[in-house]
């Protein structure tokens, strides 16, 4: 699956995703870019799923037209992230066209 991550989703995240195609808004040149273009920008690139931490997107967009598979993780801090790996990556096996999935990010233990 090609994956973009945007702005706030943590880098590392990526090694946790090995069969999937990586790449983040900043790489490809899209950090300006807003949410609605982002997205629309994603899917004519051929992304199939956008990872983010902004948990406004779904009221920010009309997300029911949309091909690209989106998941917000509740939290950019990278060592609470880390402790949710199994979810996301049980999350993105589940992604399909035009799903929207939140992952909350636990603090603590």
């Amino acid at each position: 699956m090609k994956i973009l991550f945007d702005q706030g989703t943590p880098v590392p995240l990526r090694r946790q995703l090995p069969e999937h195609d990586v790449a983040t808004a900043f790489e490809q040149g899209w950090s300006a870019l807003s949410n609605g273009s982002l997205l629309d920008t994603a899917e004519q690139a051929g992304f199939e799923l956008r990872m983010t931490t902004d948990s406004n997107l779904q009221y920010q967009q009309n997300l029911t037209e949309r091909r690209i598979a989106i998941i917000v993780l509740r939290s950019a801090s990278w060592p609470r992230i880390q402790r949710s790996i199994p979810a996301i990556q049980d999350a993105v096996k589940r992604a399909s066209n035009g799903t929207y999935q939140e992952i909350e990010i636990p603090y603590g233990n």
